[in-house]
């Protein structure tokens, strides 16, 4: 595009918000898949966040639970691996091999490195690469023979699993780290296993691990050029600081994305220049009508970018982040987070307006039905996230 590059503004930036990320009513969405594929990626690191966040974009949300069960561990049109910054998601399945081609690689490559480092120097040389090349064999072996398998059951057929290394003596965080701890994790950043069933319910955070299904290795330019694609029609307008941070790419790397992608440079309302993906620079209308969603912790809608004062005032952060930046339950308007949610032991979904405004009868009452919708298909699940915020702290006690 030549010439003065093209102006978002606020309204329009919070109604590709809505459609794109399937918050506006009219652009909810049928499937669990179809929800991922839209958003590129499902925070998984509180495996209820997954559940909500997708309950919350359905126009159907029943049957959140079995939909998306069935989407992970039967259909496996989805799978739960680690991607972006070291950081467990659940994606689109057919998009594992761009994401661990476009973020995985270098991510991997260091984290094996770090272990056989850690190892050796925490065990006195005991414990060495070679080593751990003979117990990683064999942990994948009984791994592929079971199908799916706890760390527990895992080392029972490897017993080396078990063995302990001392890790950062002298330091304030020193301690005493397992092999079956780290090796999974690095497994899991190469693209060789993944978690699968929970042993618990839906909201467990104790998962059995899995082989990854197989997927063709591709060129690690190709592969973020795509994702950037990707990622820019989600949730652009966006900054290199945006992209920087969600990726955790290095800025040249975000550069020489944005270039083989085909991005388009607009510019926002505080004169930051930011992309939209090739393709995408017409003017897009805003939904038909005003939406409220009421959207779990770290859900990827404001996880998704640094930035986040277009959609959610700074006088808010307080209440609705904790000390380390993760993001607890939020109520939306019409493009804006207005306020907080909570569950109460009993089950009741409660939530506050945090931000009156122009909050009127009309927002009120889309609220309170939001808050119903969640509260018939969660039924008699508690739901406690993972990083607590002070605010859903306080209404989950009131």
């Amino acid at each position: 595009m030549t010439g003065k590059p093209r102006h978002i503004g606020l309204a329009e930036r919070r109604a590709r918000l809505g459609l794109r990320q399937r918050l506006a009513t009219s652009s909810r969405a049928a499937a669990p898949e179809e929800v991922a594929d839209s958003l590129v990626a499902l925070h998984g690191t509180d495996p209820a966040t997954v559940y909500l966040a997708v309950g919350a974009r359905l126009a159907d949300a029943r049957k959140t639970v079995a939909q998306v069960e069935r989407a992970l561990y039967e259909d496996l049109s989805l799978v739960r691996m680690h991607g972006m910054r070291h950081t467990v998601f659940v994606f689109p399945t057919r998009l594992a091999a761009v994401v661990h081609a476009s973020t995985g690689l270098d991510i991997a490559a260091k984290a094996r490195a770090a272990l056989v480092k850690d190892m050796a120097d925490g065990s006195g040389g005991r414990l060495t690469e070679r080593w751990l090349d003979e117990v990683e064999a064999s942990a994948l072996a009984a791994l592929a023979r079971r199908g799916e398998a706890t760390v527990n059951e895992l080392t029972a057929e490897e017993p080396r699993l078990k063995e302990h290394f001392a890790y950062a003596a002298g330091k304030s965080y020193e301690g005493v780290h397992t092999v079956s701890s780290r090796l999974m994790r690095v497994l899991g950043v190469e693209g060789r296993v993944v978690r699968g069933r929970p042993l618990g319910s839906w909201t467990s955070s104790q998962f059995r691990w899995a082989v990854a299904p197989p997927h063709p290795p591709l060129p690690p330019a190709e592969a973020r050029s795509e994702l950037m694609g990707r990622w820019l029609t989600a949730c652009g307008p966006a900054t290199e600081a945006d992209l920087k941070w969600w990726t955790g790419w290095k800025v040249t790397d975000v550069r020489r994305a944005l270039a083989a992608s085909g991005a388009v440079a607009v510019s926002l309302d505080d004169g930051v220049t930011a992309y939209v993906a090739a393709g995408d620079e017409d003017p897009v209308d805003g939904p038909d009508a005003p939406w409220a969603a009421l959207l779990p912790a770290l859900d990827p809608t404001p996880m998704s970018r640094p930035e986040r004062d277009w959609f959610l005032a700074p006088s808010l952060r307080p209440a609705l982040f904790d000390r380390s930046g993760n993001v607890g339950p939020t109520v939306w308007w019409d493009g804006r987070v207005v306020g907080g949610w909570a569950q109460r032991p009993g089950g009741e979904i409660v939530w506050r307006l945090l931000e009156t405004g122009d909050v009127g009868r009309e927002a009120r009452e889309a609220i309170a039905a939001e808050a119903e919708r969640l509260r018939a298909w969660v039924g008699d699940t508690r739901i406690t996230p993972r990083f607590r915020t002070p605010l859903e702290r306080e209404l989950s006690a009131e």
